[in-house]
């Protein structure tokens, strides 16, 4: 019995040890990247501006922002021309493309185009 309950117990410290750092979502059949914790060195001008990018079959359906501390006005510049930019691309032509940021919003359009990039390496790497 001791010898089952060792066992049990290693197999389970191996499971917790995977990664499960909520990052990689499942949701009606679209795998769900959030940046909140893979971008967190990324900022906009007022600090993280993460996302989470919705992906359906190895390309994007959509780009959502998340709650952030950027400046509503300029954040509603960013949001009309740069969230849908990514929209039905495939994983490999969304990473290539080289997408312009918003005038007067340079700090946050970066940081969502470099939010964008981590998600993308991030999912490449951990979803199975």
């Amino acid at each position: 019995m001791k010898k089952y309950t060792f066992l049990l117990l290693a197999a389970l410290a191996l499971m917790s040890a995977g990664k499960q750092d909520g990052a990689i979502t499942k949701e009606n059949g679209s795998t769900i990247v959030n940046t909140t914790t893979i971008a967190q060195d990324v900022e906009g001008y007022n600090g993280p501006v993460p996302l989470k990018i919705y992906i359906k079959k190895n390309k994007i359906e959509k780009v959502e922002l998340l709650k952030n501390q950027e400046t509503p006005k300029y954040l509603v510049k960013v949001k009309n021309a740069l969230l849908n930019a990514w929209d039905g691309l495939t994983i490999k032509e969304a990473k290539a493309k080289k997408v312009d940021g918003v005038t007067g919003a340079t700090f946050t359009s970066d940081a969502i185009k470099d939010n964008i990039q981590k998600g993308l390496d991030y999912y490449q790497k951990n979803n199975k």
